[in-house]
């Protein structure tokens, strides 16, 4: 399709509607996972070690799961992620330790995973190179959309029944997730067909052709989803920490994911405008600066506030780690590149909480949301710094 003929809404509801949907249960039970968790009997470090399985279940996928969609195809992986998603929600509201819910969690995060991939290349396909950024973007404010209702079904649920609720819900929108996934078209059938005739490439040949980009743009996408995992690990601790219910925490998770709502238009709009720097570095600076708050944060009002904070930065830079991934994919063996980027992003998702969990058994609470602040900070230099460079056309693969 010419660009000047494309228009986002005529892809909205292939492109959007999965993602809006899988998030709403995403976003009703990241406010309470560790909240739960600490219901089944885990400690704080605990409790911060159940969430960042989430990433870790991401991480032990991104590869294989890049060899899976080039083999099957974007549709096939977004049902069968759905309906793996669901499995796994219903079994952490059925469980009855916290090491059950940490199988779980494991396995929603390898489900997610895949899921957000082959968002990701039905995007690169369907989508011009001058929308990509807005296209990408509104990508992400789905799923922003989707955290912003989630809390707040995830509240109403919680204050009616109890935690488990949220997690019933999540279930529900998995399986309805995957259904909207079976009517978008399966493109790419064409090229599946050669490759299984001339050969896939493998995972470790594409990873070695770009390993440049991935060590150094790579990077700062570890750092960037570290900032924003950081959200679903420390913040809910602290809340209840001071005191806080489990349904003001979903409401305040509701607040900022209104904040990153407002913010994903003008940051898609920035990327393909002024760049992809101007977006990536706020990301990660707003996390830096909201951990150094936050010890400062004793009650309701001011943790919502050092948590809109971060989330102005994070709706500003939605959709930059796929902006990033799409700029830099090869067309030969896509898939597989897509699986390592992913992995980039899931050392990031998974070394947030780890870092949270591991600071946190060693130092209180408020010492270690300083550190990590200090840690984000340097990062947000490296961010900028590769960004840049590859803008302005001085890195390669």
């Amino acid at each position: 399709m010419p660009d000047a003929d494309f228009r986002l809404r005529d892809v909205a509801l292939t492109a959007y509607g999965p993602t809006v949907v899988n998030s709403v249960g995403h976003g009703a039970v990241l406010p309470v996972l560790a909240l739960h968790a600490r219901d089944l009997g885990a400690d704080v470090p605990t409790a911060a070690l159940v969430v960042a399985l989430l990433g870790v279940g991401s991480l032990l996928t991104a590869l294989p799961v890049g060899a899976l969609v080039a083999r099957i195809g974007e549709r096939r992986a977004l049902v069968l992620a759905g309906v793996v998603d669901a499995a796994a929600m219903t079994a952490a509201a059925l469980t009855t330790t916290w090491l059950g819910l940490a199988a779980a969690v494991t396995v929603s995060g390898m489900a997610w995973t895949t899921f957000m991939m082959a968002r990701q290349g039905y995007m690169i396909d369907v989508v011009p190179l001058a929308h990509r950024a807005r296209a990408m973007s509104a990508l992400g404010g789905s799923h922003r959309i989707g955290i912003l209702v989630g809390p707040l079904l995830g509240a109403g649920l919680i204050h009616l029944t109890d935690l488990r609720a949220a997690f019933v819900l999540s279930a529900a929108t998995a399986l309805a997730a995957a259904l909207l996934a079976r009517l978008m078209p399966d493109l790419g059938s064409d090229s599946r067909a050669r490759a299984r005739e001339t050969g896939h490439l493998s995972v470790r040949a594409v990873i070695v052709a770009h390993r440049r980009v991935l060590a150094t743009v790579g990077v700062a996408v570890v750092v960037i989803s570290a900032s924003r995992a950081l959200r679903q690990a420390v913040f809910p601790l602290w809340a209840d920490h001071v005191g806080m219910s489990a349904s003001t925490t979903s409401l305040v998770f509701a607040v900022a994911a209104a904040v990153d709502v407002a913010f994903f238009l003008p940051g898609g709009w920035l990327m393909d405008t002024r760049g992809r720097t101007v977006v990536a570095v706020p990301v990660v600076a707003s996390a830096a600066l909201a951990c150094l708050l936050l010890p400062l944060a004793t009650a309701t009002w001011s943790v919502t506030a050092v948590m809109v904070l971060m989330a102005a930065g994070n709706g500003l830079g939605s959709g930059i780690v796929m902006t990033l991934g799409a700029d830099t994919a090869p067309v030969e063996g896509r898939a597989q590149y897509l699986g390592a980027w992913r992995l980039c992003g899931d050392l990031g998702v998974s070394g947030g909480p780890l870092l949270v969990s591991a600071a946190a058994a060693l130092v209180p609470l408020a010492t270690a949301s300083v550190a990590i602040g200090v840690l984000m900070l340097a990062g947000s230099a490296w961010v900028g710094h590769w960004t840049a460079r590859l803008e302005a056309g001085r890195l390669r693969g």
